[in-house]
C-alpha cells in the first residue's frame, strides 16, 4: 500500500492527526489550487472550476470538521469519476 493509500485511510478514518500539509497534497492531487490572503490570515482557499472551494486553516493538527470536508471533497471527487 503507498503512503498516499495510507493517508487516504487516515482522512476516510478521520485521524485527528493530519497536518494541514497531509490535507494539501490529497486536495491537490484531486485538482484543486491553493490561495491565500493578502493579508495575514492562516486560512488557506483550494478552489476548482465547477467545484465549491473549500478553506482550511493552516494550523496543525487539522480539526476535524476541516477533514470531515475533505474526505467529503474525496467522496464527491470519486462519484464524478464514475460518472
Amino acid at each position: 500500500m503507498s503512503k498516499f493509500d495510507r493517508l487516504l485511510e487516515r482522512i476516510n478514518a478521520l485521524d485527528k492527526n493530519l497536518r494541514f500539509n497531509e490535507l494539501r497534497k490529497v486536495v491537490e492531487y484531486y485538482g484543486y489550487t491553493m490561495s491565500g490572503p493578502a493579508g495575514g490570515s492562516s486560512h488557506k482557499t483550494f478552489r476548482k472550476p465547477g467545484k465549491q472551494p473549500i478553506t482550511i486553516p493552516q494550523h496543525d493538527p487539522i480539526k476535524r470538521a476541516y477533514v470531515e470536508k475533505v474526505r467529503e471533497l474525496i467522496e464527491s471527487e470519486e462519484q464524478g469519476d464514475e460518472e
